[in-house]
């Protein structure tokens, strides 16, 4: 029995994409040949092989996949893997008798192998899928999924593809349908219709994997909520009991965490230094980290991951500019103390609502799955494939996201630089004159030094300045400041020339058609009806 957007209905098994089943085996527990008896770790994998297939994820990592359970695939190591599961069959199996450490290591050994013996298979962390389908996994014992696509969403009782757990997840409950889920969530939450608008159109890109995600930074001053906010928001992606995350330390630090949970929230952010803001950078677009593989003194494992990130921070003139890129800035307004509830009201009110509102959010996935492809924009911001979401999500709500996005990333994009004296100062300078050129070195000497003496991150010479400049020049074409340093000077040194000029760059906006035959049936599912499946 599955659920067909909050009701029942009898579909087929849905076979798994994973691992198929293997011919089970039994227990070898005759003796050999010559009167020996097995060894402990010939029946380990013994057992094993009999409860379980095996594969290597696309990152070099073996799991065990139960033949009779969920489609979960368990390391074979660590905390809640097979080794310990094993070690447990091992002694329930003979009557009593403990596997040694050896054993299990023996065993271990030689179910990597297995594992090996076929090409790497994906394995996702609670979402997968492509643009026909995406899997949300929930996190279950029982390996419940929902699965998503433009004709609705089912919560299947296993999912169709692999997924695999960690500690820092926590179950999410099943959806339902009752047709307000969006207005229960807005009445949480301290903010007003647009910037509510395009919080759930980045909830609902962040359940599309294939496609970078802009950071969600929740932004103002002390008593607006801030970090409820987010926790609540990331609570709705991807539920862990530890939600709110301090500041990693350094990059190690950073891509365990980002290894073991689909979004994250770093809270409180006042400033972020150069490595991790080039680290989150790459997390939005698709990062890929190399470890030494455990167990092994020269074998290596690629971590590659893109992830959904949101911070709350209160001042954004603090983030670099190529992070400010990939940002979506909410402002939140402050909370009267009247209206103030507290963290346990919070927590009860949002635990009442949160079937309704996943079931609200899949039903707005499914319906933004059916327009996607054919939304078009006549210019592509930097984060097109987010701003092809939003379009989408205003086709079928009749909002206007888009807009507000690109207005929202103007303000981002100012904000930014007001924090970047040396970017203040080139904006500026060009704000003056129009159009200046000359070389990276002419323009250093050309720059007032704020204040007199050189701050903070000033480029120290000509090279610095140079490159600083192009990592500058997304952020100063958002603010109508052109960068052009293709041209060379006419004398012999053939020095490389800095063009900078004013611009005054035009909106992307989206073009769709209300001809298209599936526009009715969607419009009526933002209504909270539901998609006919197409055939």
């Amino acid at each position: 029995m599955n659920t067909v957007n909050g009701h029942a209905k009898t579909t087929d098994p849905q076979p798994p994409t994973g691992p198929q089943k293997a011919s089970r085996s039994t227990p070898a527990d005759a003796a050999t040949g010559e009167g020996k008896k097995p060894s402990a770790a010939s029946r380990l994998v013994a057992l094993a092989r009999e409860g379980y297939t095996f594969v290597t994820s696309t990152d070099g990592r073996p799991y065990a996949v139960a033949i009779d359970g969920p489609n979960i695939a368990l390391p074979l190591r660590g905390r809640a893997g097979l080794r310990q599961r094993l070690a447990r069959k091992y002694a329930d199996t003979y009557d009593g008798d403990v596997a040694s450490q050896s054993a299990l290591a023996d065993a271990m050994m030689v179910l990597e192998g297995v594992a090996e013996k076929d090409d790497p298979a994906p394995v996702d962390l609670r979402v997968g899928g492509g643009p026909n389908g995406i899997v949300v996994d929930l996190g279950s014992a029982d390996g419940r999924a929902v699965t998503v696509s433009a004709g609705g969403w089912h919560v299947v009782d296993r999912s169709p593809i692999l997924f695999r757990r960690s500690g820092a997840m926590a179950p999410m409950p099943a959806p339902v349908l009752d047709g307000d889920g969006l207005a229960k969530l807005h009445a949480l939450l301290n903010m007003d219709a647009p910037t509510f608008h395009q919080l759930v159109g980045w909830l609902i890109a962040a359940w599309i994997p294939y496609i970078p995600h802009p950071v969600i930074t929740f932004k103002g001053e002390q008593g607006t909520g801030k970090s409820k906010t987010a926790q609540m928001v990331v609570n709705l992606i991807d539920p862990s009991p530890a939600s709110k995350r301090s500041q990693p330390r350094d990059v190690k630090a950073w891509s365990a965490q980002a290894f073991n949970s689909w979004a994250l929230c770093l809270d409180n952010i006042s400033t972020i230094p150069p490595w991790l803001s080039d680290t989150l950078c790459k997390a939005v677009t698709g990062d890929g980290i190399v470890d030494r593989a455990l167990y092994t003194d020269d074998d290596v494992v690629v971590l590659s991951f893109r992830r959904v990130l949101a911070m709350t921070t209160i001042d954004a003139g603090a983030l670099a500019g190529d992070l400010a890129e990939r940002l979506l800035m909410l402002d939140l307004q402050l909370i009267e103390e009247d209206q103030r509830r507290t963290e346990e009201e919070l927590d009860t009110a949002f635990d009442a609502v949160r079937p309704a509102v996943l079931g609200a959010l899949f039903d707005l996935l499914a319906a933004v799955l059916a327009v996607l492809p054919g939304i078009k924009l006549e210019s592509m911001p930097r984060m097109a494939d987010f701003a092809r979401v939003l379009a989408a999500v205003d086709q079928v709500q009749e909002w206007h996201t888009l807009d507000s996005y690109l207005a929202t990333s103007a303000n981002v994009a100012g904000d930014a630089l007001e924090g970047d004296p040396f970017g203040t100062a080139v904006a500026t300078l060009v704000e003056e004159c129009g159009t200046w050129s000359g070389t990276a070195a002419q323009l250093l000497e050309q720059l007032p030094l704020p204040g007199g003496f050189r701050p903070q991150g000033w480029p120290k010479d000509a090279t610095r300045a140079s490159g600083r400049i192009k990592r500058l020049a997304p952020l100063l074409r958002s603010i109508g400041v052109a960068v052009d340093d293709t041209q060379r000077s006419q004398d012999r040194h053939r020095h490389r020339l800095l063009v900078l000029s004013r611009i005054d760059p035009a909106p992307p906006t989206a073009s769709t058609s209300p001809q298209d035959p599936l526009w009715p049936e969607v419009a009526s599912l933002g209504q909270g009806r539901t998609i006919p499946e197409q055939h």
